[in-house]
């Protein structure tokens, strides 16, 4: 049976199209004014195009035409709180209107590092910043003053931001990876055509080996996401997160966790207690902030001490300001209540919405993986679970286009790249109205 047939994609997108005009409006004007008509290009290539959002509620998106949706994407991340909840409202809407900014200090800046300094295992100080691309930056800086080495090792199809640093080997193909290993990928055109990375595979202890064992004098930094989020939600192996703490120690390289993504996501304290691994940097965005602009360093203060005393520079203009500052100490807040509650009401129903789709798909005949769990998980139509990013590449892009396209119609929003991000405010009967439209999907 093809995908077409089974997931009636062409029916239900031509239907879709029909009541979503208000938005083909608007996105036809938007290309007009605006580069590609989106604000990044992971938004371009949204089938059947993008769509244009008036409000939030909880877990619900609902668009410019009055559509609602069950929302998994939480704009692809950040809304770990679902929509408009009510804390993080009231104190950013609190902290504007006695000042959006100062370029001074304020009680949050303090208020808010003591309760990261309580809830992640490697922040004995912190500082902060506005994206996850700055932070990683500022992490790779510091690094590099700390150790006054030039190069940093990362691997295949890990993201860690747009910059030319870290952009390299991410939805790079076997050929190209296998051409310039141990070096990068440029992903893009424009790129500066040398960069300082080392490039390894995820889960290939023989990989940083060879790596250290090439460049390791010149190596200041291990940097990954300690889950594989951006390519496959792919887990590392038992011991291999041990196993990259031990050869940065002994190689006398500094180890970051980029926990854009998993940090206050799987755990109060991130990946990091979720494993139990301790980086001596991580770098924190999207859940931190409850929705608004933030991101963070935080690390061991020997080497945070370096950015304290100014040997290692960290500018920006909009840096620790207080609206996305009263956010987060909201955020946290409801995130850290009675020790963390709400992230096992996160794992138990992301979990059950994993393995009901799998259940439904695969009960339909088709090939399906997931990977991942709980709070953030991957849904693959390929014919075994990746290992690293190389597996990945088996996924057929196509049906899962089908599947989103379906889902859709049926109102459930999910990424395009199938992450499913679950939220606190995401209720049991979310996830089986949910599973109803898998099944209803798979006909």
């Amino acid at each position: 049976m093809s995908t077409q047939t089974l997931f009636q994609a062409a029916e239900r997108e031509a239907r879709f199209r029909a009541r979503t005009q208000g938005s083909l409006e608007r996105y036809q004007r938007a290309v007009r004014s605006l580069a590609g008509g989106v604000s990044t290009s992971l938004r371009r290539g949204a089938r059947p195009y993008p769509l244009y959002f008036s409000h939030g509620r909880g877990c619900a998106a609902i668009d410019v035409d009055d559509n609602s949706y069950i929302d998994y994407g939480l704009a692809w991340g950040p809304l770990i709180l679902g929509h408009c909840h009510p804390a993080v409202v009231e104190a950013a809407s609190k902290a504007l209107a006695a000042g959006a900014t100062y370029g001074a200090q304020h009680d949050l800046e303090f208020e808010v590092a003591e309760m990261i300094q309580r809830m992640v295992p490697c922040a004995e100080l912190v500082c902060f910043a506005n994206s996850g691309t700055e932070i990683v930056q500022v992490a790779l800086r510091l690094a590099r003053g700390v150790t006054g080495r030039p190069r940093h090792l990362k691997f295949e199809g890990h993201y860690h931001g747009w910059d030319d640093s870290v952009l390299v080997s991410y939805r790079s193909s076997i050929p190209q990876l296998e051409a310039a290993t141990p070096g990068p990928v440029p992903t893009g055109l424009g790129q500066r055509p040398q960069s300082n990375a080392v490039v390894a595979r995820w889960n290939h202890r023989e990989s940083v080996e060879a790596a250290f064992a090439r460049y390791g004098g010149e190596i200041a930094a291990i940097i990954c996401e300690p889950l594989l989020c951006n390519s496959g939600c792919i887990a590392p192996e038992p011991g291999f997160l041990e196993f990259l703490r031990e050869t940065a120690t002994r190689h006398g390289a500094l180890l970051i966790f980029d926990e854009v993504i998993t940090g206050f996501r799987l755990a109060p304290g991130g990946a990091q207690q979720h494993y139990g691994v301790t980086p001596d940097l991580a770098t924190f965005a999207k859940a931190v902030g409850g929705g608004l602009p933030l991101s963070v360093l935080a690390g061991r203060r020997e080497f945070m001490d370096w950015i304290a005393d100014g040997r290692v520079v960290h500018a920006g203009t909009l840096n620790g300001n207080p609206v996305a500052l009263g956010a987060a100490k909201a955020a946290l807040s409801v995130l850290a209540e009675n020790d963390g509650a709400v992230y096992g009401d996160m794992w138990r129903r992301g979990e059950a919405l994993r393995e009901g789709i799998a259940a439904a798909l695969r009960g339909a005949g088709l090939t399906v993986q997931t990977a991942g769990g709980g709070p953030v998980f991957q849904v693959s139509f390929q014919p075994s679970p990746a290992r690293e990013y190389r597996d990945t590449l088996a996924a057929d892009k196509a049906i899962y286009s089908d599947f989103a396209m379906a889902l859709l119609d049926e109102g459930v929003m999910v990424l395009p790249d199938g992450r499913w991000y679950v939220s606190a405010v995401h209720t049991d009967a979310d996830v089986e109205r949910t599973l109803a439209a898998v099944r209803a999907a798979a006909g």
